[in-house]
């Protein structure tokens, strides 16, 4: 093509085919799904083995949620600090897995359930050691990976 002048006119490159954002997803979204099954029969397996008087303590979600943190902890370091991992690594197994795995949801459902039996102090007592011990497993796992990652780099 040229301009009334005979000079040729520069066309614009032919837009790249455009690829919907759900297509672009859909992977992510797949290996989620894939890991939250997982993860989520592994925590009701632990429900079936170990399983909580009804009005008691609810030791196996405090003790999945607890590992389940730890686990996240060391997992973290390993794919940010010691090499990356492939880009679905992260979302099956940190965001799939362990989030099926874990379980914040029962543990809101099982602290009502103490509560509507009267067992406001057990109640309480789960919500806030279930926090606290969370959260130390996942700064107590990941500053242990970090160790154990210096001393091999030595």
């Amino acid at each position: 093509m040229t301009s009334p002048d005979s000079t040729p006119l520069r066309t614009a490159p032919a837009p790249a085919p455009h690829r919907p954002a759900w297509r672009a997803q859909a992977p992510v979204v797949g290996v989620v799904a894939l890991g939250g099954g997982l993860g989520a029969t592994a925590r009701y397996a632990a429900a079936l083995w170990w399983p909580a008087a009804p009005a008691g303590f609810p030791w196996t979600t405090f003790w999945v949620n607890v590992a389940g943190c730890a686990v996240i902890g060391v997992f973290l370091v390993a794919v940010t600090e010691v090499r990356p991992a492939h880009p679905l690594v992260r979302p099956f197994f940190g965001t799939g897995v362990l989030g099926g795995f874990t379980t914040f949801s029962t543990y809101a459902v099982e602290a009502q359930r103490l509560i509507e039996a009267g067992r406001l102090t057990t109640a309480f007592a789960y919500l806030a050691a279930t926090l606290l011990a969370a959260l130390t497993a996942v700064w107590l796992a990941a500053g242990a990976a970090r160790r154990l990652l210096k001393a091999r780099q030595r």
